[in-house]
């Protein structure tokens, strides 16, 4: 589904710092390849570059890619070996860059988190990301090895997390896919893995 991301934050009075423009969420299954267990990366991934085509409109020639094609593109680039087509290996953070950067010429920032108490000193850094260019922010771990899709920042202590792990039938509304909770806001650090370390990719793409 088309997510329009100025709606989709609670209407409160706390400080929000959220993504601009609109994306469509990719999930598990979403177009019949099933990735249930591992294919969470190139999910995110895959809504991050809706957003990215999303803002460059007639200025890419390129789409969102499949699995498939994600998979392709790392082994050209001799990230991966030619096992890795048609596998189930996930990707992570780095991975995402990389696609990011040879399908769109959008180069990001990876910021590593020690740990996830740690997240606390990197909200001020995420808030300015939305501020400065209103992408979406690619989330991913070790002992927290989900990856994760941030949508904004709400009073420097919480995220709002977009989860690929859906795998079911598409929402019709944004209401629908936040009473589901694969759209909520987590609490920074309480919702977070203290025995995980946690990478951050930042595309340093403005919304225009």
């Amino acid at each position: 589904m088309l997510l329009q991301i100025d709606r989709v934050h609670d209407e409160t009075e706390t400080t929000i710092d959220p993504v601009r423009g609109s994306l469509t969420f990719y999930h598990y299954k979403c177009d019949g390849h099933d990735d249930r267990g591992w294919g969470c990366g190139y999910r995110t991934l895959q809504t991050l570059c809706s957003w990215v085509t999303n803002v460059k409109k007639a200025h890419t020639f390129s789409g969102v890619p499949s699995i498939i094609n994600i998979q392709e593109i790392l082994v050209n680039l001799e990230d991966k070996p030619k096992s890795f087509v048609k596998s189930n290996q996930w990707i992570g953070t780095c991975e995402a860059a990389m696609v990011l950067s040879q399908l769109y010429d959008v180069d990001c920032k990876i910021v590593h988190v020690s740990n996830g108490c740690d997240l606390l000193n990197y909200m001020n850094i995420l808030s300015e990301h939305f501020r400065e260019f209103g992408s979406p922010v690619m989330m991913g771990g070790d002992a927290d090895a989900a990856s994760k899709c941030i949508l904004a920042v709400r009073s420097n202590q919480e995220f709002l997390i977009l989860d690929p792990h859906y795998s079911g039938p598409s929402f019709a509304s944004i209401d629908q896919l936040r009473k589901s909770g694969y759209l909520r806001w987590y609490s920074v650090p309480q919702d977070f893995l203290s025995s995980s370390f946690y990478n951050l990719c930042l595309p340093q793409l403005k919304y225009t």
